[in-house]
Order: structure tokens, then sequence, then C-alpha cells
């Protein structure tokens, strides 16, 4: 379906033209007409599936109909900083040539721009994007109006309530007008999403487009060591695999920095991403990832979800997840934009069940590739038993293309 024959408002269309939208994708098909039509929506849905347009456009064009000088007409909460900027970006391209305005509300930046998001929220703004603690700030000062609210927006709604933010949330939402519109977007619908859902939403209409399977043109593998084993074989495949940006998780903040460290001593040019870093600090790292000067990003799961970067074409788990979504999320970074991409997964012996439970939930076993055999003897893989194993295999298999002395094509990273 084309996004032309919606119905959606010209100027609207001119700010789709210009970013270059053609046709909608399911979850925007199966969306955008309710949404349109004044319904609350609960949709299940992951991060790439073009669920942030898919709820920006219909609110543009309602606001663009129904819009009220001077208030908040739609507030759109959501877990991170870094998603609050990614949609405010989005959200500036789409609206370009209308006359809506917008903002994003979030923490860990300075105090003038505490003051511009406080301006913002006393004049009024068509659209504002938080994150909940930040908002909760601003509301505790006592001069948000939200009188003529017509639209509220939760997106990745079990990610927050995962993160501790379902008090905030509740008294944000205490404080809106019961007469709205309600969007909650959440990539899984776990009870604890139902009761809220129940709690927030009247009449819904239920959309489900969540995959909890990665891409088939992700090419996955999984590299079964001993623990001292992961950082030799991550460094060796950073040199080895070619690649022009890599993103490496670990589940900790101290891991990353750790993690970091080694890289940094062994010449790799690299960048970490974590919860300690200010937002400023934030904002260079994923500027420098973004553009490529940085091809090598270190980072926890805080961008496992909401980051849409295209360039992204190896993610390695250093890592199993906790969360066996985690995993389809985290290896969800790459392979975007219908580019091809590569996932491995370094499992040691007490992740072994983790990554059992991954591979159930995708539908299917992840290759295990052979480690060179420089690095020694590697456990056998079996999630239940964990019996020790011999070695693995003497060739390097991490992608197919190889040159002409045998060995992996690569960059020096």
């Amino acid at each position: 379906m084309r996004f032309t024959e919606f119905g959606l408002h010209p100027d609207l269309l001119e700010g789709i033209e210009a970013s270059n939208y053609e046709n909608a994708t399911p979850v925007q098909e199966q969306v955008i007409p309710p949404i349109l039509a004044g319904k609350d929506i609960i949709a299940s849905a992951q991060t790439g599936t073009g669920k942030t347009a898919a709820f920006l456009l219909p609110l543009i064009h309602r606001l663009l109909s129904h819009r009220i000088e001077g208030q908040v007409g739609a507030l759109v909460i959501v877990p991170t900083r870094e998603l609050a900027i990614q949609i405010a970006q989005h959200l500036e391209g789409l609206s370009y040539f209308t006359n809506l305005s917008s903002i994003a509300v979030y923490g860990g930046n300075d105090g003038s721009n505490f003051i511009t998001e406080k301006k913002a929220l006393q004049t009024g703004t068509d659209i504002v994007i938080c994150t909940p603690g930040r908002m909760i700030a601003h509301l505790n000062m006592g001069y948000v109006q939200w009188k003529q609210l017509q639209f509220l927006v939760l997106d990745e709604a079990d990610r927050m309530l995962d993160m501790g933010f379902s008090d905030d949330i509740n008294k944000i939402i205490a404080t809106l007008p019961a007469k709205r519109q309600t969007l909650l977007f959440s990539a899984t619908m776990p009870e604890k999403i139902r009761q809220l859902a129940r709690k927030i939403l009247t009449d819904p209409v239920e959309v489900n487009i969540a995959i909890s399977k990665p891409p088939e043109k992700i090419v996955q593998k999984a590299f079964v060591v001993y623990e001292p084993q992961k950082l030799p074989l991550l460094k060796d495949i950073l040199k080895n695999v070619p690649f022009k940006s890599a993103l490496i998780f670990c589940s900790r903040k101290q891991s990353v920095k750790s993690l970091s460290r080694e890289l940094e001593r062994a010449k790799f040019n690299i960048a970490e991403i974590h919860s300690d870093l200010e937002q400023a600090q934030r904002e260079n790292v994923l500027n420098g990832f973004t553009s490529g000067r940085i091809p090598i990003l270190v980072a926890t799961d805080i961008l496992s979800r909401g980051i849409d970067i295209d360039t992204i074409d190896l993610v390695i788990n250093f890592d199993v997840p906790r969360d066996a979504e985690d995993y389809v999320h985290r290896i969800g970074r790459t392979a975007r934009a219908e580019a091809d991409g590569m996932a491995f997964t370094l499992v040691s012996q007490p992740e072994q069940n983790r990554f059992a439970i991954i591979e159930k939930l995708i539908g299917k076993p992840v290759e295990k590739a052979k480690v060179p055999e420089e690095f020694g003897s590697t456990p056998e893989y079996q999630p239940q038993l964990r019996s020790k194993g011999k070695g693995g295999g003497n060739r390097r298999h991490y992608h197919k293309g190889k040159s002409n002395n045998g060995r992996p094509r690569g960059n020096k990273a």
C-alpha cells in the first residue's frame, strides 16, 4: 500500500516524499487507518518494523486538522534518551513542510536544556517526546499543562516497565485528560503490559506484527568457548572479518568498560557507550559511529532497541544476553535497509543453557562455528550436560568469503 492511499494531509505527503517513503510496511498498513479513525491501539511490533512512522504519520495528520494553538497536542513517552532523540529527528523530517512544533524532553543534559523544555511545556508544543523521569521532574514543578492533550503514545512499553518506570508512567498518565486517544506499542506482550493496557486503553484495536525471529538475511554463528578464550577470539574476529561498522554488546556497563580498555590496548579504533556517559558524550560517540569515523562500538543493551543505524554490518555478542528477546533486538541492529549482516555470539560454558533458550525462541539452532585451533581446546555444546569436549577445528569460518591464501578477506580494524 502506498502512502498516498491513506488520505494524509498534503503538507505531510511532502515530508513523506522528501523522506523517500513510498510503500507502507505491514505494521503501518494495519495501524495507520484505525489511528486516523480515532481508535485506541495496542500493537505488538519490534524495532525495525516501521512502527515509529506508524504512529507519527497519523498523529501529524490529525494535529494538522485539529491543532490547538498554545497547547501540547500529543505526548510520546519512550524508555531512553537515545530513542527520544531519534524519534524527534524522524518527526522533524516528516513534519518539515508543516507548521507543527515539537521537542524532545530527556535527562542527562545541562540546565539550559531544562529551561528550553520548561518554556515549551508552558507555552505549548504540538508534540512532546519524553523519557519518564525527566517529565516527572517538570510535572513536580507544577507548570505543565495538559488540558487539551489529544494523544498519548507509549513506545516500547515493555522496555519501560522492565527498566522500572511503572510508577513514573502511572504518575504521568494520572495528570492527563481522561478523554484522549492512546496508542501503546510493545515488542512483547507479557501480562504486565496487558494489565497496563486494560487500565489506560478504551476498546482498543489490537495489532500483532511482532516477529520473535531475526531476519533470514542475518548470518548467525555461535562460537562455543571457555570464558578466557573470548577476548583473544574477539580480537581475531575483528582483525579477520570484513566489516564497515561493528557493534559489540556486553550485558553490564562494567564489562563494556573493561572490554573497551582491552581493545584500545590492542590498537583497535573503538568507542564505548553506556549509562555512565553524559548525554553530550553519548551523542558524540553515536555521531562518530554513524559517520564511520569510529568503526567499532562497545555497548550495553542501551543500544539494542530503538536505534536505527543502517551501516552496521557486524554484531558481536561478547556475552549471551540474559533475556532471549534481547538477542533478537541486539542482532537486529544489523542487516537493516535491505543490507546484509553478520551476528556472532561468544558462548561460554555457563551461558550454554541461556543460548539454548534463545535457539528455542528463534525456532532453529544457530550454526556453531569452528574456533581456530591456536586458541586451544573448546567445550562441546551440551546445554544440559555441560560436559567438556575436544577442541574445535583448524579453519576460520567467520564468513564464506576467502582470499587466495585461504584466509578470510578482511581489513585491520
